[in-house]
């Protein structure tokens, strides 16, 4: 029976059917799930709304009923919410990992940058060897993967800018970094643990591996292609998992995310032509990340999409091609007005977003630069906008008014 029910009084082994709710208020990317976790419990509480649906069939009711004996039923009220869940059996130890500072942006931005450009350099020969036929050596990427999850965790403003920082000729490269940092960044959104936030970022790292088993003149090829070699460019995830599958370290996690992150919820992707709950968190993940960084991207064939626009274009196809709740997440991961979005306020002015704000999707930081009521530069100001009376008014496309955003943003 479905049932609605105050949130205050949801309690562990209840099955939720449904949040009622705006998905920017609370974080869970499942839509159905059984209220298990001590953790889940009391991040549920602590949400912004008032009721829930749950499925009485599936799980516990608001009141238990307990039988004392063959004729007596006594009603139990609701338990009380314990901040300490039953001890489980005690594990072996796992090794401290140092607490990670968190950093202002113009201090981890430097950083970033270092990894980002030994991150190219890593793909790059990674990639290189495996075209060449080589065996895949992946212990300098889960190196990498550790050093790109630190610095999101310290800030992630400062990769996530650079993620967009590449040209047609390094985009094979270089979108594989991407969607490694997007993987990582999104599996926080989701609150997963530290080794699947790893299995995220190895993911991302190498899902387009199998890209290294097509031709180059067809995989860079500016025009329209042909059938037959559009047949060949679907051939990578397939290609790309033979090739990890060979490689004795890679988790499944991986191997999954590279033959099925073109596969759609509706079940019209390939190579499987997978659908609904066929496909795995990761794969789901995998899939909206890849586009993303791909339409946001100057390819060999077509222009970049700016960030903004590229969130839009996704929420239009949303219903059939991406999870709907894993898609919410994302957009929660990187704004609804993503780093490097130009904007134009109500006041008239133009800024770059630089980072996000931790109060409101809709309220980000911004370099403001220069007045349109003028038709001149301004003196540079950082704005908050979840502090400033001034609000959004439009998305600017940067060639109107010739500008390099990497520039304005100061990444490059």
């Amino acid at each position: 029976m479905i049932k609605k029910i105050k949130a205050r009084d949801a309690r562990l082994g209840m099955y939720i059917h449904e949040i009622r709710g705006s998905w920017l208020e609370h974080p869970f990317w499942r839509k159905s799930f059984k209220l298990e976790s001590q953790k889940d419990l009391n991040t549920l509480l602590r949400c912004n709304f008032d009721e829930l649906w749950i499925d009485t069939q599936k799980g516990l009711d608001v009141q238990a009923e307990l039988i004392v004996d063959e004729t007596v039923i006594v009603s139990v009220e609701q338990e009380t919410i314990v901040e300490d869940p039953i001890p489980e059996p005690v594990k072996p130890a796992k090794p401290v990992r140092k607490a990670i500072v968190q950093t202002s942006l113009d201090e981890e931005l430097s950083t970033a940058k270092t990894i980002h450009h030994k991150a190219k350099q890593v793909v790059t020969s990674m990639f290189n060897e495996v075209r060449m036929g080589n065996a895949l050596e992946i212990q300098g990427a889960e190196a990498l993967v550790e050093e790109i999850n630190q610095s999101i965790v310290r800030n992630p403003n400062a990769l996530l800018s650079l993620t967009r920082l590449k040209n047609a000729d390094e985009y094979t490269y270089l979108h594989s970094v991407a969607v490694c940092m997007l993987m990582i960044a999104l599996a926080k959104q989701l609150d997963l643990d530290e080794t699947q936030v790893q299995q995220a970022g190895m993911a991302g790292l190498l899902h387009d591996v199998g890209k290294m088993a097509i031709p180059n003149e067809v995989l860079n090829k500016s025009q329209k292609l042909s059938d037959h070699e559009f047949a060949l460019i679907k051939q990578h995830p397939q290609r790309g998992w033979e090739i990890l599958k060979a490689c004795y370290q890679v988790e499944e996690t991986v191997l999954d995310v590279c033959l099925h992150h073109h596969e759609r919820v509706d079940g019209r992707g390939y190579p499987d032509k997978l659908s609904g709950d066929q496909l795995s968190l990761f794969a789901r993940m995998g899939a909206v990340c890849d586009v993303y960084d791909a339409i946001s991207s100057d390819r060999c064939y077509k222009k970049a999409w700016g960030p903004a626009e590229s969130i839009r274009k996704m929420a239009a196809w949303c219903d059939g091609h991406f999870d709907e709740v894993v898609f919410h997440a994302f957009v929660k991961t990187i704004g609804i007005y993503p780093n490097g979005t130009l904007v134009k306020l109500k006041s008239g002015r133009l800024g770059v977003v630089i980072e996000q704000s931790r109060k409101s999707l809709t309220t980000p930081i911004l370099k403001v630069f220069f007045s349109t009521s003028t038709d001149a530069p301004v003196p540079i100001e950082i704005i908050d906008l979840s502090k400033t009376e001034d609000k959004i008014d439009s998305i600017e496309d940067p060639q109107k008014w010739q500008l390099d955003i990497s520039r304005v943003q100061g990444i490059t």
